[in-house]
């Protein structure tokens, strides 16, 4: 696993050695990032579910604000610390549950990847999203990775279903909130 693109390209990423880990290929975060284009640029970044923040690394690679990077699992942790320090391109690491630092925390973001633990129900997830909303800017955007054969996770009603790609195992949704 590396950086593909932008400032840090070429650099190599650690993943947590546990179970039932399945970082992001490659060919989908290539996918991904070609799909958001220049939104990506000076964007304000969350990586929820981080892992080793091959995410949000790679959003500041190619030129994005900010970016925080939340995961509660030890071993993740410290890959993605390894990885950042390694990357040298900053951001903050929140080690917290995503659902009780969604509810807390006051920052508002452009861009927010999800890619959650694949045997997290589906209903978690809608409820991740419902507390989203509050912290989504108008006109974000959340790019949301789940198993393929999983069911639709239910944006909230603000958000419009931009993209829904396929790529081997992995199912990619892409949600835009309206603009108002």
């Amino acid at each position: 696993m590396r950086i593909i693109s932008g400032q840090a390209r070429g650099r190599r990423l650690s993943a947590p050695d546990t179970p039932g880990t399945r970082p992001a290929t490659d060919r989908v975060r290539e996918a991904i990032f070609s799909s958001l284009g220049d939104t990506v640029v000076d964007a304000r970044v969350a990586d929820l579910y981080a892992g080793s923040g091959s995410f949000g690394l790679e959003a500041l690679s190619r030129g994005a604000r900010s970016a925080v990077f939340v995961e509660k699992g030890r071993k993740a942790l410290d890959a993605l610390r390894s990885n950042i320090g390694a990357v040298g391109l900053g951001g903050k690491v929140v080690p917290a549950d995503v659902r009780r630092w969604l509810a807390e925390t006051e920052e508002t973001f452009d861009l927010v990847f999800i890619d959650p633990p694949w045997d997290m129900p589906t209903s978690q997830l809608d409820e991740d999203l419902a507390l989203l909303d509050e912290r989504l800017a108008p006109g974000g955007t959340v790019v949301l990775s789940r198993r393929h054969g999983d069911r639709e996770p239910e944006p909230p009603g603000t958000w419009s279903n931009a993209a829904d790609k396929r790529y081997g195992d992995t199912r990619i949704f892409r949600y835009e909130k309206v603009n108002r």
